[in-house]
């Protein structure tokens, strides 16, 4: 959990409970932050809960369990859902094989869930099951000169690629494991892992060594994804099926059997889901309090996620509609006018992997 350091505080942090923890709402003007982080780079510190698998069995057990085909090889991970039997959206994870034990990344307030749950399935199985959020502290670095922020300060590697991969080195004279995001905020970005012990001293070395970075927080951090495209867990992928809201970089269709995969099956293979997510834009100054998407008078969704965009400048958001709406249609959010647009909003120094994408089937089915 993120507490209310000094460290932050020093820097002009604001804090906010968020999803089960405290976290840092911001250190100043979000949107100047925005345009700084796109332009450079800036340093967030996540929130995630954090799950450790160690054991004989630790692989084949959460490769059965998740809807992405896990790494085999050390230094490498992948994002993954685990579905409920309807085939519904009850976390997301990033899984990281480090060898001789397997790291979860997952939602914090499902961590304690997602522990007692998993290792009620175990019997006979050598797997030890166990919650380290504590024991460590994860930093993301984002921006357009992330690769450069990173290489000013890291020693013993290089920036790591592809995309969730991971190294590892020092910063200073502390150990640090980075990884290579799959860039959720549009440009470029990495994740620092450290001992929380040390986590104030990584945090100072990203923000004041080598290459500058701005701090920033969640309230950034919203915005920047929405930019992107890039759907979130607790606002478009929870309880939604992963062909609805586009995340197929989390589906591996060849893999074996896993809670859920009978539907995304089904989903797959009639065609294009009955709803899908895509970009709204609003012709307005402020954030309406209506999330409501009509067309021709009638209600087809529901606008997720919304927010003032500083790169754009415009009110943007991410809605759930109906398929059979026409690409670029002009719709209204309320009773204010609006567009669907398609998605990144932002196009930066990379592409979120989560930008929602869809079959190229145009037959229509309910989901």
């Amino acid at each position: 959990m993120i507490h209310e350091r000094s460290i932050h505080t020093n820097h002009g942090a604001t804090f906010i409970e968020r999803e089960g923890r405290t976290v840092v709402k911001e250190y100043g003007r979000p949107d100047r932050t925005v345009l700084a982080v796109r332009n450079g780079a800036g340093v967030i510190e996540m929130g995630y809960g954090i799950i450790e698998l160690a054991g004989d069995d630790s692989y084949t057990f959460i490769d059965n369990t998740v809807s992405n085909a896990v790494p085999q090889t050390h230094g490498h991970g992948v994002y993954a859902l685990l579905l409920n039997p309807q085939g519904q959206i009850n976390a997301e994870l990033y899984i990281y094989n480090a060898g001789n034990r397997i790291l979860c990344f997952c939602p914090y307030e499902l961590t304690e869930q997602l522990v007692k749950k998993w290792s009620g399935r175990v019997f006979i199985q050598d797997i030890e099951i166990a919650d380290v959020t504590d024991q460590y502290a994860v930093f993301g670095v984002h921006g357009s000169q992330s690769t450069e922020k990173i290489a000013s300060v890291l020693n013993g590697a290089g920036a790591p690629e592809p995309a969730l991969h991971f190294v590892q080195g020092t910063m200073g004279d502390v150990g640090v494991t980075v990884v290579a995001s799959d860039a959720p905020t549009g440009e470029e970005g990495y994740e620092v892992i450290c001992d929380a012990e040390t986590s104030d001293r990584v945090l100072e070395i990203l923000l004041t060594l080598g290459l500058n970075a701005v701090p920033f927080g969640f309230e950034s951090w919203d915005q920047l994804l929405v930019e992107a495209g890039t759907p979130q867990f607790h606002s478009e992928l929870s309880g939604n099926i992963p062909n609805v809201v586009g995340v197929r970089n989390a589906l591996d269709f060849e893999k074996g059997c896993y809670v859920g995969q009978e539907i995304v099956s089904k989903v797959e293979n009639r065609g294009r889901p009955s709803r899908k997510l895509v970009g709204i834009r609003l012709d307005i100054d402020s954030i309406p309090a209506e999330r409501t998407i009509m067309y021709d008078g009638t209600d087809v969704g529901t606008v997720c996620s919304i927010i003032t965009s500083p790169t754009v400048e415009s009110v943007i958001g991410l809605g759930l509609i109906r398929s059979t709406i026409p690409p670029e249609a002009a719709v209204s959010v309320g009773t204010e006018d609006a567009a669907i647009e398609s998605l990144p909003f932002v196009s930066g120094s990379a592409t979120s992997a989560r930008v929602p994408t869809y079959p190229s089937d145009t037959v229509n089915m309910t989901s």
